[in-house]
């Protein structure tokens, strides 16, 4: 049915639908007389939305559900126009091709387009189409949920089925709060979504910092509002989180101490702590410390909801990538960036790379234990570097500055040890307040240990003692073998038959021993005694890496090396294969020689006893 002669015709876009400004407009009385024509384009926008779980998109197709429902009773007539978008469209929606097909319905049915898309708008007019622009202003209202909220609410958690709940305290102090016996429903979920939407597009302080599948997460002014469906949850919730205080560094008393290293030494700082714990506060009150002292202050946050003044510029992820950030951020040159909350391995590399380029970082972490936030650097940096990117870690608990360490280097024995030749770089973690060390961190053999000096005994290692126990013990089991001290461990080289008795009767002794003496015992053969060396070759396969030699070597004993350095001794399997897991230590490092282009080489030991 086609509206009255002289009917004006409203042809609204997505932007207005999810900015619900006809629903408004109904209910003040502001549209009479006029036929409301809904481009397919847009429905269908709409609905894609939803189906990604994007709150936008039930937003919108709410409001087009009220649109008919007021249209109805105001005697407005609601209807629907237009093609429907091709996959094409749809594809190409980013670049413009949804809000082009909804200008199409405008012109062809004659109407007036709304929009709360500039952009839209201008090209509208370009076009010679009639538009209006709706920059909504209405009376500023309070979010939603604020009636949950009481001074000391840290936060509200809604699912529909269940009461609403609320956590009230302070960092370290909280109890969670029944707010009804009555369950939260569904319709109620959906009211308040609608209404935080509503907010996020007219409020200046709002901002939507994640949107995915199922999942969003809203910064407005203080609350940072994340938002579930299914399929990612089992049903609708809701959690608002609000900070109950904005501290200054003033209030954590800090001593003149730790003051005097944040302002002249610290530029590598990790805030450490677990979940709730104050760490985004005390986060919040270093950067404005900063700035207090004449720095350029950064953040990086995601999502913002760092409690800072005006006067500092509050970055998100550039792109949906930090590391796209960063490249903008050294370009402005700021003195600190705070990088707040560092989950993923690219927010470590991201601290690092900045970190190396100069620029005074502070990274907020969850941690459990202040030496916790120091091993996830471990991994991602070499070991020398460490003290430069990272020299100063604060542990917050309960709302409080519980721990600090700063890192130094030096290169000397390792605390127990005895012998000059065990002298290696050594980074110290130190109680910044007691001065005393309390964790070494150093390469033993070809892993880096992190060692806890208050569970050490006092008992020093002494090298050349220890080879004499190592001797004398071994010596009931071999008759001719070389002890030695090689790059940290103890290695033992014997002859081939002894090796392989070593192997199947007395590991269990030999493990024993290494705990007894504290330190690491290598079992290897002499190269020179072994048998004949046996053609192999050598090639991965899921998670094996796999060796292949001739047939009629099943259950022969093999010794495996990569050039001269021997890796393990093994039994040849069916058909000539020797299987080894990736994971292993043997096969882990079977690949990892191959890959460097070492020769693998395989000798004969003998035949396996049964």
């Amino acid at each position: 049915m086609v509206g009255g002669l002289g009917r004006e015709k409203i042809v609204p876009d997505t932007s207005v639908l999810i900015n619900q400004v006809l629903s408004s407009m109904l209910e003040r009385g502001e549209l009479r007389d006029v036929e409301i024509v809904i481009p397919m384009a847009a429905l269908d926008e709409l609905q894609a939305q939803a189906s990604r779980g994007r709150a936008e998109g039930f937003v919108g197709l709410n409001e087009v559900k009220r649109v008919r429902e007021l249209g109805a009773s105001h005697g407005v007539e609601v209807r629907f126009a237009g093609e429907r978008p091709s996959l094409e469209d749809i594809r190409l929606a980013r670049g413009g091709r949804i809000d082009a097909l909804i200008r199409d319905v405008a012109r062809i049915e004659g109407g007036t387009l709304y929009t709360s898309d500039y952009v839209q708008y201008l090209v509208a007019e370009a076009e010679g189409i009639a538009a209006r622009h709706f920059r909504v202003v209405e009376q500023k209202r309070g979010p939603p949920f604020q009636q949950y909220f009481t001074e000391d609410t840290m936060s509200l958690h809604l699912k529909v089925g269940a009461p609403p709940m609320a956590k009230r305290g302070r960092p370290g102090g909280f109890r969670l709060v029944k707010l009804r016996e009555e369950p939260f429903t569904r319709e109620e979920a959906e009211a308040l979504i609608n209404d935080v939407m509503w907010l996020t597009h007219h409020s200046e302080d709002a901002s939507i910092e994640i949107s995915r599948s199922g999942a969003s997460v809203i910064q407005l002014g203080q609350y940072r509002v994340s938002i579930t469906r299914p399929p990612f949850s089992d049903d609708i919730e809701i959690t608002v989180v609000r900070p109950i205080a904005k501290l200054t560094i003033y209030d954590y008393q800090l001593s003149e101490k730790l003051f005097q290293r944040l302002s002249t030494r610290a530029e590598g700082i990790l805030i450490a702590g677990p979940p709730g714990s104050g760490k985004t506060t005390f986060a919040s009150s270093l950067a404005e410390y900063y700035w207090s002292l004449g720095k350029i202050v950064k953040t990086f946050e995601s999502p913002r909801d760092l409690q800072v003044g005006p006067e500092i510029t509050q970055f998100g992820p550039l792109e949906g990538d930090f590391e796209k950030s960063a490249e903008i951020l050294l370009l402005i040159r700021p003195d600190f960036t705070i990088f707040d909350e560092m989950r993923k391995q690219r927010d470590f590399q991201v601290y690092v790379d900045m970190r190396l380029a100069g620029v005074g970082m502070v990274g907020v972490i969850h941690a459990s234990d202040p030496i916790d936030a120091i091993q996830r650097f471990i991994s991602k940096v070499d070991l020398g570097l460490l003290p430069y990117i990272v020299d100063t870690v604060i542990f917050i608990r309960e709302g409080r500055v519980d721990k600090v360490y700063e890192l130094r280097q030096t290169v000397r024995v390792p605390t127990g040890m005895t012998d000059s030749d065990l002298a290696r770089p050594i980074i110290e973690v130190v109680d910044l307040e007691t001065s005393k060390l309390e964790y070494e961190i150093y390469t033993f053999g070809e892993q880096v240990t992190v060692v806890k000096l208050s569970e050490y005994t006092g008992k020093a290692v002494d090298v050349k003692r220890t080879v004499n126990i190592v001797s004398r013990t071994l010596g009931r089991f071999l008759r001719d073998f070389q002890v030695s001290l090689e790059d940290g461990k103890i290695v033992v080289r014997c002859e081939r038959d002894d090796l392989a008795k070593l192997l199947r009767h007395h590991s269990g002794s030999i493990r024993r021993l290494e705990k007894r003496l504290g330190v690491e015992i290598e079992l290897a053969p002499k190269l020179l005694t072994l048998g004949e060396e046996i053609e192999c070759s050598v090639s991965e396969g899921g998670a094996s890496v796999e060796l292949k030699l001739p047939e009629g070597r099943e259950g022969e004993r093999v010794a495996v090396y990569a050039g001269d350095r021997f890796i393990t001794m093994v039994t040849v399997g069916k058909g000539g294969r020797i299987r080894l897991s990736k994971r292993g230590e043997a096969g882990e490092e079977i690949m990892k020689s191959f890959l460097r282009g070492e020769k693998i080489r395989v000798f004969s030991v003998g035949r396996g006893e049964t």
